[in-house]
């Protein structure tokens, strides 16, 4: 592993970290914020999933989240989105596919399956690497993401509800077998049994009885992707029928943005903070 940069912060430092990935077999890039308690003991740990054509610098330049995890004593890891390299197959065309979208799953299909494996870096590979590295706490770790990462905050915590305590999301892509700008990359990643693909979609998991404790999500109302990509009375639905406690609100006026994200980016980290901390 090799250190980047690491720049002071609200008493904290900022670290960003490459290392050479053996589930997208390629070299992968994170960034995490180590909070002043960190000198003093283990911090619990909340794992940021941006959304498509960002990488980890996206929400460290923008999500505003240092301040609220500095006060409230929370470590926050931003892993890459998707494999990165020349040798790693992509559509530079295609802002909805490959490089920047790799929709936290793990690919099936050729010539994808060999790079495309977010699903297990996210939840094997990155974890026992931070765990070892860094004073944080891998008994106390909760997960959020924005659009197509809250999809996979979403699926991962459904599918390990063991490993998060907490789980959220900004304007998440909630049934991505149905939504415009997510069927066709899963049909590209996981072939054309759609029945493949209910294991990384939110309501689907849900459907077929995965649970977790409660969840948040915010949404803005003037989000242009809201009717035809996040489709949020879905997961609604889906959480009523299932007993699942869901907090969504409409947030008037905002839209897709990281505007959007960085203003409730505190409230967020400190809901996850008191559930991390109890």
């Amino acid at each position: 592993m090799k250190q980047v940069s690491a720049s002071r912060a609200f008493e904290g430092v900022q670290y960003v970290y490459s290392h050479p990935s053996n589930a997208c077999r390629c070299d992968m890039t994170f960034a995490i914020y180590l909070p002043p308690q960190a000198e003093r003991g283990k911090v619990p740990l909340l794992w940021f999933l941006s959304g498509l054509t960002c990488t980890h610098q996206n929400v460290m330049d923008k999500g505003e989240y240092r301040r609220a995890a500095s006060a409230l004593g929370v470590g926050v890891i931003c892993p890459d989105t998707s494999p990165r390299g020349d040798d790693v197959p992509d559509e530079k065309d295609n802002w909805q596919f490959g490089k920047g979208a790799g929709f936290y799953l793990d690919a099936t299909e050729a010539p994808y399956a060999t790079n495309y494996n977010m699903a297990t870096y996210v939840i094997e590979e990155l974890p026992a690497l931070v765990g070892n590295a860094f004073p944080v706490d891998m008994a106390r770790q909760g997960i959020f993401g924005h659009s197509m990462g809250g999809h996979g905050a979403l699926t991962l915590a459904l599918k390990n509800p063991g490993r998060f305590r907490s789980v959220s999301a900004f304007a998440p892509i909630v049934h991505p077998s149905t939504a415009d700008w997510s069927r066709p990359a899963f049909g590209k990643y996981l072939g054309p049994d759609e029945s493949a693909w209910r294991q990384y979609d939110a309501v689907d998991l849900i459907k077929d009885g995965a649970r977790v404790k409660e969840i948040l999500v915010d949404q803005g109302s003037a989000d242009p992707f809201l009717e035809n990509g996040l489709q949020p009375w879905l997961l609604t639905e889906a959480c009523e029928k299932a007993d699942i406690p869901l907090t969504l609100t409409m947030r008037e006026g905002y839209d897709h943005s990281y505007n959007f994200i960085s203003t409730f980016m505190g409230d967020h980290i400190a809901w996850h903070a008191a559930r991390l901390k109890a």
